[in-house]
């Protein structure tokens, strides 16, 4: 099995592979790469950004910084398409390209529309996120005996701002579920990984630990995902990341019709906001009663960065009171 820093270095070409020595010195800590076409390599690490030299990593954009060139990017991308493209156009018009290990690469450019207005490719590709996938086994640990109702699993959704943490810790949840947990035996999981950060599939493989229970539909849209699922699947559990409106809640509440709980995410950090993404009023109790949060969640969990660490924060019912007897401990969801 390769490390992570095996992982990492395996996207770029021979040719390259020396001047990322310095930046995975830290490979725990590596969030993102960055790279633009004339610009400074930048290095996200928890908490930081920095600059890539031949010197090593720098706090400030100086001369002696790596400013990436069109001939470089284009070494990248082969390397990581297997000097393929054309095998990878459907990743890439999707914008992201998934590597072993779970890594993610977006990708901008110039889009290319189908006569329909749809995306048919991107060409050019002059922007690159390269995203380092960390897996937190046991994430979920202190948050899990607040999940079940006898042996079964309450539809949980979770709720932070962007980069705390939610897909690391819907990911722990879905593996102890699959796998089985002190509060139940396990259970078969149905993930729709529309971005293919849950499970981070390489050729239709999961890299992340989802565990022995859990299929996985990789790069499919959320709502079309779920019907599949249920249609093929049966599981007992279905998991999504990044719920986001009104019809998100439908396709939930029709996988609650047929038997199955659910497990999500959604971008916030109130009760409020949730309302707000679904645009719902949240005065108005007769507004789509049966879609609105409520009538679909059991247990809402709240995450949040704390000294540059994210954390758990609260976890309330379904009615929205507290259920967490004790402070949560500092315990790390991701860096």
């Amino acid at each position: 099995m390769m490390t992570k820093r095996e992982e990492i270095m395996r996207i770029f070409p021979d040719s390259l592979k020396p001047r990322w020595e310095h930046a995975l010195l830290q490979v725990d800590k590596l969030q993102e790469i960055r790279l633009a076409i004339g610009q400074p390599v930048r290095i996200m690490t928890a908490g930081a950004e920095k600059f890539l030299s031949d010197k090593g990593l720098s706090d400030y954009c100086n001369q002696d910084i790596w400013c990436i060139t069109e001939r470089e990017i284009n070494e990248i991308l082969q390397n990581v398409c297997r000097h393929s493209l054309y095998a990878f156009e459907n990743e890439i018009r999707q914008g992201f390209l998934t590597v072993p290990g779970g890594h993610r690469i977006g990708v901008a450019g110039q889009v290319v529309l189908s006569g329909d207005g749809s995306i048919r490719n991107i060409t050019h590709i002059r922007f690159m996120n390269i995203r380092i996938s960390h897996e937190v086994i046991g994430a979920a640990d202190e948050v899990m005996n607040f999940l079940y109702q006898d042996t079964s699993f309450l539809n949980t959704l979770i709720i932070a701002p962007p980069g705390c943490g939610k897909t690391t810790l819907l990911r722990d949840i879905v593996r102890q579920v699959s796998d089985g947990n002190p509060y139940a035996g396990g259970k078969q999981v149905g993930v729709v990984d529309e971005r293919s950060e849950i499970a981070g599939s390489f050729m239709g493989i999961p890299q992340n630990n989802v565990g022995m229970r859990t299929d996985v539909l990789d790069a499919c849209p959320k709502i079309q995902g779920m019907m599949l699922l249920m249609r093929s699947m049966a599981p007992a559990v279905v998991a999504v990341d990044e719920i986001g409106n009104y019809e998100d809640m439908k396709a939930l509440s029709r996988i609650l019709k047929c038997g199955s709980s659910v497990l999500a995410t959604v971008h916030g950090n109130s009760m409020e906001d949730i309302y707000k993404f679904m645009h719902m009023d949240k005065d108005d109790r007769d507004n789509s009663r049966a879609y609105r949060p409520e009538m679909i969640f059991d247990r809402y969990i709240f995450l949040e960065k704390r000294s540059g660490m994210c954390k758990v924060s609260d976890v309330l019912d379904k009615q929205g009171h507290r259920l967490k007897k004790q402070e949560f401990s500092d315990r790390q969801i991701c860096a």
